[in-house]
C-alpha cells in the first residue's frame, strides 16, 4: 500500500504570474466578451451553457473558471445535483438528453488531443444536430471554443479563483 505524505502542490503561487492577457490587451477582453454575448443570443438555455462551461473548465483545470461557472450555473437555475455531478455527467441521472449531448460535445472538443480518430464522431454530430438547430450548434461551438481559449489564458497566468481579474474590472 502506498502512503501519500505530501498533499501540497509542488509549487505554491499565491499571486498571478502576470495580469491576465485579456486585461493587458483590452481589445482582446472586449472580443472575448463579444463572443460570449453572441453565444448568449444563440438560443441554448443559459443553464446548459454554464454546465458546458463548468465541464470545459474542469477538464482544463482552470480553478478560477470552475468557480465562476459554478456561480453562474447556480444563477441560471442549475441545481446542486447538476453542479456536483457535472464531472461525472455520463453516469449522473441529473441531466436531460439535450444537456448530455452538449456535455458530450464539450468533452470531445476539449479533449481533441486525446483522440487519434475524429474528435467529433459522426454519431455525436448527428445527436447534436438532432437536438439543436444550426444557431444553437453555433452557440455551443463558440461557447466551447471561447472557454477553451479563456481557460488556457487563465491557467498560464494562474488566475486566482478567489479574486478573478474579470470581477476587478
Amino acid at each position: 500500500m502506498t502512503t501519500i505524505t505530501n498533499l501540497t502542490p509542488a509549487t505554491t503561487h499565491t499571486e498571478m504570474r502576470q495580469q491576465n492577457p485579456a486585461a493587458v490587451l483590452p481589445k482582446a477582453f472586449a472580443g472575448i466578451g463579444q463572443l460570449l454575448a453572441a453565444v448568449g443570443e444563440g438560443g441554448v438555455p443559459r443553464t446548459t451553457l454554464e454546465l458546458v462551461g463548468l465541464r470545459v473548465s474542469q477538464i482544463n483545470g482552470c480553478t478560477a473558471c470552475v468557480q465562476g461557472h459554478v456561480e453562474e450555473a447556480r444563477a441560471a437555475g442549475a441545481g446542486d445535483e447538476q453542479i456536483f455531478t457535472v464531472a461525472a455527467w455520463m453516469d449522473s441521472p441529473y441531466f436531460d438528453e439535450d444537456q448530455r449531448v452538449a456535455l458530450a460535445l464539450a468533452d470531445s472538443l476539449t479533449r481533441m488531443a486525446d483522440r487519434s480518430d475524429d474528435p467529433v464522431p459522426d454519431d455525436l454530430w448527428a445527436a447534436v444536430t438532432t437536438r439543436y438547430d444550426e444557431r444553437q450548434v453555433s452557440a455551443l461551438l463558440l461557447q466551447i471554443g471561447t472557454l477553451n481559449l479563456f481557460n488556457r489564458l487563465n491557467v498560464a497566468v494562474k488566475e486566482q479563483a478567489d479574486r478573478p481579474s474579470w470581477k476587478q474590472r
